[in-house]
């Protein structure tokens, strides 16, 4: 199924809002579902906004908030007018530094497979749904 040009741009605008916002909990949550599903880097699942919100809290409270990413979409499939795939690689970029100074140890790697599940709701398109799988090289 095809769409139009301005619903893939509508989507990859959101994937875009979702690198942007990342370490903002207010700009980021809306861009999901109220149920969203999101399985992360490490494989830890979360399910539902508040239950998003908070793990990003807690995250963005940590080292980890020295811990970006960044998103190219590879392709993106219609399955209907509402319902899109999107398949991307996310590029990890780790600025955590021990006391003195050096690197932390590694994340297991630096890229992987983001896979987003969006729907389109009352106009707009939301991550349902979203998996990163680490790329082992």
């Amino acid at each position: 199924m095809s769409a139009d040009l301005s619903e893939d741009a509508a989507i990859r605008r959101v994937v875009a809002d979702a690198v942007e916002f990342q370490s903002d909990v207010d700009g980021f949550i809306p861009l999901h579902t109220a149920e969203v599903a999101i399985v992360n880097f490490g494989g830890r699942r979360v399910v539902g906004r508040d239950v998003l919100a908070e793990a990003m809290r807690q995250a963005l409270a940590s080292p980890l908030a020295d811990v970006t990413t960044t998103a190219e979409i590879e392709d993106i499939r219609f399955l209907r007018e509402d319902v899109a795939i999107v398949a991307s690689v996310k590029h990890v970029h780790d600025r955590r530094r021990e006391a003195g100074g050096a690197p932390v140890d590694a994340l297991p790697a630096t890229s992987g497979r983001l896979t987003y599940v969006m729907v389109k709701e009352d106009g707009a398109w939301r991550i349902a749904s979203a998996q990163t799988t680490p790329i082992l090289t």
